[in-house]
């Protein structure tokens, strides 16, 4: 079955009778070729250890490849975060479902001297409800169709951080902010924001698509038109999480903001019950914002955030929300430095955009990411397949 975008599947979902927010796996898993030769001995250097960029290193280091990973931030993961501390269960911060058969593990692995498991639960909420022009709904979601998974005592960072990263962490530099790329030589330059320089004779580019698109990184030469064309035909909206702990419960496993029927597939706003069969016994309630819906939340203070929340929560729920409050977390990524936004959204036909950037440039500068991927886009595990994809591409390069 071929794939098809988040958009797509949201809209094809209200048909289905399923909610915003989901993405069953009815998307068409990266088709794994183990038989390749590996003709590439030079060194890589991988920009950004998200998803893309720690699945790429994952991949060179297995087929002993040099490599070395240069991350922005603090800490590796991306869009994949977690807390510890806010509850009694770990919460993912940043990417929460899997949107897949959760055999997609052992294929981002893909080694059998790896053993261990993931704890998932099936993610089937019970009660649904829906707040659409001032009334509050109830909607029964009983669709065969349905498919989805949760992390029930670990998060996707623990997948990374106990699977991939005991891999690459010896050639994992933090703190690393790339700002100029040249690849006017056959050695390319990269250069760091503190002015240290790296060379490397292939460079994987995994940084989020909105970080090209604000032209954070100088390259020399330019990038050619048509990719630059395609680097600005996606979209990456706003978008953020809160999670709000309650004394009480008076909400459903989830409330979705508008009409599930929505056909503004992009303007994704959810609350559920982020404790959902964590064996809790908090009553931990999440906000979703994405696209459009998060524009009233990402501009504002944290204070501001919370207030709104509260404020929204409590028309619905006769003030229940503001009653029962006991505190939150936020994190707003669009106000992330280094990621600045959500997720790609394919709008339009983006296609040859993507196969565009997947091709790489003079066999120098390679392309990967969640946005950069025609199988499963905007999912961890598709940024995951495009990062193997790219290494594999360079490994085999001459």
């Amino acid at each position: 079955m071929g794939s098809i975008s988040r958009e797509e599947f949201i809209k094809k979902s209200a048909l289905l009778g399923l909610g915003l927010g989901f993405m069953p796996s009815l998307l068409a898993s990266c088709e794994k070729d183990d038989d390749f030769n590996v003709n590439f001995s030079g060194e890589t250097i991988i920009i950004g250890a998200g998803s893309a960029g720690l699945m790429a290193g994952y991949t060179i280091a297995k087929n002993g490849g040099n490599f070395t990973i240069l991350e922005a931030a603090s800490v590796f993961g991306g869009r994949i975060k977690k807390s510890q501390d806010f509850t009694n269960f770990p919460i993912d911060l940043g990417a929460e479902w899997i949107h897949e058969d959760p055999e997609v593990f052992s294929e981002l692995i893909d080694n059998e001297d790896q053993s261990g498991s993931v704890d998932l639960i099936s993610y089937n909420p019970k009660s649904i409800k829906t707040w659409n022009n001032d009334r509050l709904r109830n909607y029964s979601l009983t669709s065969p169709f349905y498919r989805e998974y949760k992390f029930k005592n670990t998060t996707w960072y623990d997948f990374f951080e106990d699977f991939i990263v005991p891999s690459v962490a010896g050639n994992l530099n933090l703190n690393s902010v790339v700002n100029a790329i040249d690849y006017s030589n056959s050695r390319i330059v990269v250069t760091l924001a503190n002015g240290t320089v790296y060379e490397a004779d292939r460079v994987l580019i995994t940084v989020p698509i909105k970080i090209l698109q604000q032209n954070n990184i100088v390259f020399t030469p330019p990038i050619p038109t048509n990719h630059q064309k395609a680097i600005d035909a996606f979209n990456m909206p706003g978008g953020l999480k809160v999670f709000m702990e309650f004394s009480e419960r008076f909400y459903p496993d989830m409330l979705v903001m508008g009409s599930i029927f929505s056909t503004l597939s992009y303007a994704e706003q959810l609350y559920y019950d982020a404790a959902f069969k964590k064996g809790s016994g908090k009553n931990i309630l999440a906000l979703f914002a994405v696209g459009p819906a998060s524009e009233k939340f990402v501009n504002l203070s944290e204070q501001e955030i919370i207030d709104t929340a509260l404020e929204e929560l409590d028309e619905i729920f006769e003030g229940k929300a503001t009653q029962y409050y006991q505190r939150h977390i936020i994190q707003n990524w669009s106000t992330e430095p280094f990621i600045q936004g959500s997720y790609s959204f394919q709008e339009t036909d983006l296609e040859s955009s993507i196969n565009q950037l997947r091709q790489g440039l003079e066999n120098k500068l390679f392309f990967a990411g969640e946005a950069i991927t025609n199988e499963a886009p905007s999912t961890v595990h598709g940024a995951g397949f495009s990062g193997i994809e790219a290494a594999k591409k360079i490994l085999q390069s001459g």
